[in-house]
C-alpha cells in the first residue's frame, strides 16, 4: 500500500500523472458553496452556542457529584429563574457546570446552596464566577481586533513574498473559505464558542496560509521562465504545481490530525465540554478544509485572477495556436504555423534550384532525362539532326514560365 501511494506521489511530482485539478476548477467552486451554504444554514437555524465569556453571566461548578445527571440543576435553575433556561454541562467524570443570567451576590449564594442540595454534597464543594457584560465585550471587541489585524499583515506578508497582489487575493479568499466552513461545522456541531474556540480558529489560520504558501511557491518556481518554454501554458503549470505538492499536503495535514483527533476525543467523551475540546475540534476541522482549499481552490483563484493578464493571455494564445496546427489533419511543418512557413520557403528555393538551367549540371539533367524514359539533349555533333534540335526547344521554353512563376511566388 505504501509503495503504491509512494508510486502515486512520484508520478504526480514527475508530471507522469495530473490529476484535473485546474482544469475543473469550477467543479471544486461549486462543491465548495454548496457544502458552506448548507451547513452555514443549519448553523444558522440552530443558533450561536457562546460561552459565558462573550454573554456574560454567573457559573456555577459542582465537584464531586455521585449522579451527573442535569435534571436536577434545570429544576433547581427554573425555580429561581423562571425565565432563564441554563446551560448544564459535564466536565470529567464527576463535575456540573451551570451557567445563567447575570446574578446579584444574594441570588448566587441562595442559588449555590441549593445546587449543593440537590447533588448532596458539601456547600464548599459548589463555586461560584461571574462575568460582566463589560468585561465579555471587551474580549469580544478584542478578538475581532485580533483576527482583522492578523488577516491584514498576512495579506501584505504575501504580496511582498510573491510580489503579486493577486496571489496574496486568492490566498485571503481561501483562507475565508477555510473560516466559513469551520465556524459553519462548529455551529452545525453545537459546541460552545470560548476564548477557546477563537485560539483554534486563529491557528488554523497560520495552518491554512502555510500551505497554500507551500503550493504557491511551487507555482512561482514552475512559472519563473513561463515564456522561455512552449510545453504548458500558465494554467497547466499552476496545475503541476498543485500535483506535484499534494502528496506532500496530505501527509503534512494526516500527521497533524492524528494528535488533533486523539485530544479531541479525549476532551469530548473523556474529560467533557472544556478549553480541549474547544480547541480541538477548530483545529481538527480546519486543517482538513485547509488541506482541501490550499490545493483545490488556491491554484483555479489564481489561475483566474491572472490569466487575462497580457503575458500569461499572450503566451497562452500562442501555445493553443501552435497545438491547434500540430493536431489539424498536416504536419507538424504545416504553411499556418511558423516552422511550416519556413518549410515552405525551403520547398520552394529548392524547386527554384532544380529548374534553374544556370545552376544545373548538363550531365546531371541528361541523366535525369534518361531516367524519366526522356529523350537526352543532343550532343553538338547531332545538331544537323533536326528531330533532337526541335525536342530541345519545347523542353526549354516550358521551364521558363514555371522558373518565372516561382521567382514571382518566393518575391525573388
Amino acid at each position: 500500500m505504501s509503495t503504491t501511494f509512494a508510486t502515486f506521489g512520484n508520478d504526480l511530482h514527475a508530471g507522469r500523472r495530473i490529476l484535473p485539478i485546474v482544469s475543473r476548477r469550477r467543479t471544486w467552486y461549486l462543491i465548495s458553496v454548496v457544502v458552506v451554504v448548507l451547513l452555514g444554514a443549519l448553523a444558522v437555524v440552530r443558533g450561536p452556542n457562546l460561552g459565558i465569556e462573550f454573554t456574560g453571566g454567573s457559573e456555577f461548578q459542582i465537584a464531586g457529584v455521585a449522579d451527573t445527571e442535569q435534571s436536577s440543576a434545570r429544576e433547581v435553575v427554573r425555580e429561581h429563574l423562571p425565565d432563564n433556561e441554563p446551560k448544564v454541562t459535564q466536565l470529567g467524570g464527576d463535575t456540573l457546570r451551570v451557567q445563567t443570567e447575570q446574578l446579584d451576590s444574594a441570588q448566587t449564594a441562595e442559588l449555590a446552596g441549593e445546587l449543593a442540595a440537590a447533588y448532596e454534597v458539601p456547600a464548599d464543594a459548589v463555586s461560584t464566577s461571574y462575568i460582566g457584560p463589560v468585561w465579555s465585550g471587551d474580549v469580544t471587541q478584542k478578538m475581532a481586533r485580533g483576527v482583522v489585524v492578523f488577516l491584514v499583515l498576512v495579506a501584505a506578508m504575501m504580496a511582498l513574498y510573491f510580489r503579486d497582489l493577486k496571489a496574496s487575493l486568492a490566498a485571503m479568499i481561501a483562507l475565508g473559505h477555510d473560516m466559513l466552513l469551520t465556524a459553519a461545522v462548529y455551529g452545525v456541531v453545537g459546541f460552545e464558542i470560548t476564548p477557546g474556540t477563537v485560539i483554534g480558529f486563529l491557528t488554523v489560520m497560520g495552518y491554512s496560509l502555510y500551505d497554500t504558501i507551500v503550493v504557491f511557491d511551487k507555482v512561482r518556481e514552475n512559472t519563473a521562465d513561463l515564456t522561455g518554454q512552449r510545453r504548458r501554458t500558465f494554467a497547466e503549470l499552476v496545475e503541476l504545481a498543485a500535483n506535484q505538492t499534494l502528496v506532500r499536503s496530505i501527509n503534512t495535514s494526516v500527521v497533524a490530525l492524528l494528535p488533533i483527533g486523539s485530544i479531541l476525543a479525549i476532551g469530548a467523551f473523556l474529560l467533557g465540554a472544556g478549553t480541549l475540546k474547544d480547541i480541538s475540534l477548530a483545529l481538527f476541522i480546519g486543517i482538513i478544509a485547509g488541506t482541501y482549499s490550499s490545493i483545490f481552490l488556491a491554484p483555479g483563484l489564481l489561475v483566474d485572477l491572472r490569466r487575462r493578464e497580457d503575458t500569461i493571455a499572450r503566451h497562452t494564445l500562442a501555445l493553443e495556436r501552435a497545438r491547434r496546427g500540430e493536431s489539424g489533419s498536416t504536419s507538424e511543418d504545416s504553411p499556418g504555423s511558423p516552422r511550416g512557413e519556413d518549410a515552405a520557403t525551403r520547398a520552394d528555393g529548392a524547386d527554384l534550384d532544380a529548374v534553374d538551367p544556370d545552376a544545373a549540371d548538363p550531365a546531371d539533367a541528361d541523366a535525369a532525362d534518361a531516367g524519366e524514359g526522356r529523350t537526352p539533349e543532343a550532343d553538338p555533333a547531332d545538331e544537323d539532326d533536326g528531330t533532337v534540335g526541335r525536342a530541345a526547344a519545347p523542353r526549354s521554353a516550358r521551364q521558363q514560365p514555371r522558373r518565372t512563376t516561382r521567382r514571382r511566388r518566393s518575391g525573388r
